[in-house]
């Protein structure tokens, strides 16, 4: 603060009269003639600048360029009656300059800093130092830092220990394939980069740490989308002797706080609970949006031996008949319902039978078919009244389901369902342990290998793994999954049987995984956490739609750095060094 007394985000009425020295950079600037202003610009805001006690003075100003760094001297006086500006939060007084030092001259921008000039990605990510300069980003930072600040907070005041645990670490797959770093000392062996902090926290329930967090850096080598970057942060929670309930009461406890703390907004709990099949029945996806309704039914009754062919073919065929309730837009037009039909084959659906409910009853062939009875049935189960449209559809189980939950989620946008603003939260808990693996045909864990199993599907671990449902649970936010945990296996015999239904045997389990199978042998207190995505709930705080405008140096779609060149090769002494050759041709792509 030596060279400045204010910033330019902090001048009120109250301040007129004062002297003050402000430090920032030029913004927009605005001649008219006998006056010339500019807005000073730091990180906390802006401040007008008026140049009318002097004209050279003013046209020394005037020869100040866009994001020149000045020193301001001068004082505080209140806008005339009519130039108060209601937008800045130092709009109702201006500085008039007695001095100006420049602090640093700019070269001409190759994008604006400026929030209402959106530059494009590839731009703010080679000039990453300019991005960062917009009120947006920085904004964005600001909440993330008090996001930050609060799940620290948070955890303390309930008497948990911020543990730090390794980056090198042995290469333990867990889905995604690792980042592997070479070992200078040990030619021909490789640390790799945690994807996550998994088996160390259980290791530290094992030590005794009952209540452990972390705001824990993970690694992925995986193709990347929005919402998922190489280098991560989440928010690693553990604690020793609980249940399912102590981590939702928990969650849910951190979530008010945080949101709170962050955007001022307070949210209701505790959060709905949804079984994970009802989830994938009702709405279409392991990650439903309830901010909205649209909710999926069954429908295969309705459609047995209805007359309705291409339905009953599905049927006899182990398909099955599904419909949604649009309420309040019975009256769409022929072309609208096409439309309608055209998004749904789209999504893989073989059609979409589009069913208005006009005060008569319902229209076209199911109107035909159905009797005035069975329509009344129809509609009480679909909760359908007049004015309302049906749409049903019909398939494959799985396929359907998640044709129209995508099918789902395009209406409310398109029809203008969902609330702005509006944080929906819910617990979607109980999914299976397995799925299938299609590069194997076996197994793979649905979450991880380390969940334990509902009691009483223990058994099931050795002749159905298929049926065993698991203690695990996702907190989703606005049909977005912000972390997955579970209760974790205590035992080292279930861990085993686990591995062996996923085709991991003895000796490679030992291999892979010994240094926690050990530990669990040394008696191991039952225990169970969490792992929430902290850069993607920022995101969903911030109101953004990719993570990459919530993370400082963020890298491209391709894993690449634009500002700095990452990756990049690195010399023939250093690989000599690593014992390492580089074969084949190096691809050195960037963007």
């Amino acid at each position: 603060m030596a060279l400045r007394t204010h910033n330019c985000g902090e001048l009120k009425t109250k301040n007129t009269g004062q002297s003050v020295k402000l430090a920032g950079w030029v913004s927009r600037n605005r001649d008219l003639g006998g006056l010339y202003f500019f807005d000073l610009r730091d990180r906390y805001g802006k401040t007008q600048i008026v140049f009318d006690k002097s004209e050279d003075l003013a046209q020394q100003a005037r020869g100040l360029h866009t994001e020149d760094v000045v020193l301001i001297e001068g004082s505080v006086r209140n806008r005339p009656d009519g130039m108060i500006n209601r937008q800045m939060a130092t709009g109702e007084v201006e500085v008039t300059a007695d001095r100006i030092t420049v602090l640093s001259r700019a070269a001409a921008l190759p994008l604006s800093v400026e929030d209402d000039q959106e530059p494009n990605e590839e731009l703010k990510l080679r000039y990453r130092c300019l991005d960062l300069r917009r009120p947006r980003m920085i904004r964005n930072l600001e909440i993330r830092h008090k996001a930050m600040q609060s799940v620290r907070r948070f955890h303390d005041e309930q008497g948990f220990l911020e543990v730090s645990t390794p980056f090198l670490i042995r290469s333990t797959p867990e889905g995604a394939r690792d980042f592997i770093v070479p070992s200078r000392i040990h030619h021909g062996s490789f640390y790799s980069l945690p994807q996550s902090p998994q088996l160390y926290k259980q290791v530290l329930m094992v030590g005794g740490i009952d209540k452990y967090f972390q705001l824990a850096y993970c690694f992925r080598d995986e193709d990347l989308r929005k919402d998922r970057q190489p280098e991560f942060t989440q928010i690693d929670v553990e604690m020793s002797f609980v249940d399912e309930n102590d981590v939702y009461e928990l969650g849910e406890a951190m979530m008010k706080r945080l949101v709170k703390d962050t955007i001022g907004l307070e949210i209701t709990t505790p959060f709905l609970r949804i079984n994970y099949f009802d989830a994938v029945n009702q709405y279409g996806s392991d990650a439903p949006d309830l901010r909205y309704k649209l909710r999926i039914r069954r429908a295969d009754e309705y459609f047995k031996d209805s007359g309705f062919k291409a339905f009953e073919s599905v049927l006899d065929n182990n398909g099955g008949v599904f419909g949604i309730l649009a309420e309040g837009k019975g009256n769409l037009s022929r072309k609208e319902r096409e439309k309608l039909e055209e998004s749904a084959r789209d999504y893989g659906l073989a059609g979409l039978l589009t069913v208005p409910f006009a005060e008569d009853g319902l229209k076209g062939i199911i109107g035909k078919l159905f009797s005035t009875e069975k329509q009344t049935e129809l509609c009480k189960y679909m909760n359908a009244g007049s004015g309302d449209l049906l749409m049903f559809a019909a398939g494959p189980v799985n396929d359907t389901l998640i044709a129209l939950g995508r099918l789902r989620r395009q209406l409310a946008q398109g029809w203008d369902l969902i609330p702005d603003k509006e944080l929906k939260f819910c617990w979607v808990v109980n999914p299976p342990l397995f799925e299938p693996d299609e590069e194997t045909g076996g197994l793979t864990p649905v979450h991880h290998a380390f969940t334990a199993p509902i009691d009483s599907d223990i058994d099931k671990l050795t002749t159905e793994p298929e049926k065993v449902i698991c203690r695990a649970y996702d907190l989703v936010l606005n049909g977005v999954e912000m972390g997955s945990g579970s209760i974790r296996i205590h035992d080292p015999e279930v861990q085993r049987k686990v591995f062996k239904a996923i085709n991991i045997n003895r000796d490679e389990a030992n291999k892979r995984f010994g240094f926690l199978l050990e530990a669990l042998s040394f008696g191991t207190p039952p225990h169970g956490g969490i792992a929430l995505g902290f850069d993607r709930l920022v995101m969903m705080l911030a109101g953004e739609s990719s993570i990459r405008d919530i993370i400082a140096f963020p890298k491209t779609n391709v894993a690449s750095s634009l500002m700095d060149g990452a990756p990049s090769p690195i010399d023939d002494e250093q690989l000599a060094e690593l014992g390492l050759k580089i074969i084949g041709k190096q691809n050195n792509k960037t963007a």
